[in-house]
């Protein structure tokens, strides 16, 4: 079956300098992950963490800037 979103991200407003936590779930725990920004993949770095537990996946983004928008 394919894996599909119980709960999909939610907009999410923060201040530029601080750290941004966006979420999903999904229907499948431990379901592979691709965090994107338009067509370019993001991984984990200084400013981007990726977290997963069970069917939750959380996209951390620190160190806000107005291109993060």
């Amino acid at each position: 079956l394919p894996v599909l979103f119980k709960r999909e991200l939610q907009n999410t407003e923060a201040e530029e300098g601080d750290t941004a936590t966006l979420k999903c779930e999904l229907t499948k725990p431990k379901a592979p992950v691709e965090w994107r920004r338009g067509d370019v993949t993001l991984y984990p770095g200084l400013k981007y963490e990726m977290k997963q537990q069970g069917s939750t996946a959380e996209l951390v983004i620190h160190d806000l800037e107005l291109d993060d928008s």
